[in-house]
């Protein structure tokens, strides 16, 4: 039997469709991606749905372990990036310093987190490919942690 993990946080979303938005990208991401990035109805593939701060120590911490599983995984997931409570150009500054290539999205205004119902930053929501959340993680996620996510999305 598997142990409870402290960080999955009971949310009336685990189970449920994935709240839909849409938002401005932050600059480095719109050549690629576009000028705007969500999650809608349909999701192409499962998607990891990080919400981060510039000045969030533990998301410092994280940034380097999403971008290295983003580059492994980024053809079966998307790794997704909700800028929260910040300026947008400590965010950008915080893209270029940890070199950031899985895309974030601005939410000035918080309201991807409200519609989620985030405690703070870090916060991680898992997406399976019908765009149902799985789970959703408080705090840093470590190494472990994230592997059974993506375990979890890719059976």
């Amino acid at each position: 039997m598997q142990r409870p993990n402290p960080n999955e946080l009971k949310s009336v979303l685990v189970g449920k469709p994935a709240p839909s938005f849409s938002l401005p990208l932050l600059e480095p991401y719109r050549a690629q991606y576009g000028p705007e990035m969500g999650i809608g109805e349909r999701v192409e593939k499962p998607v990891l749905l990080n919400i981060w701060a510039s000045w969030c120590i533990p998301c410092r911490t994280e940034a380097p372990l999403l971008e290295r599983y983003h580059q492994q995984y980024k053809d079966q997931v998307l790794f997704l990036g909700v800028n929260v409570q910040d300026k947008e150009s400590e965010a950008l500054k915080f893209v270029q310093q940890y070199g950031l290539t899985f895309p974030s999205v601005y939410d000035g205004r918080g309201r991807v987190g409200i519609e989620y119902g985030y405690y703070g930053v870090p916060e991680t929501f898992v997406i399976d490919r019908n765009g149902n959340v799985l789970a959703r993680h408080a705090g840093e996620l470590t190494e472990a942690q994230l592997q059974g996510y993506l375990r979890q999305v890719l059976q």
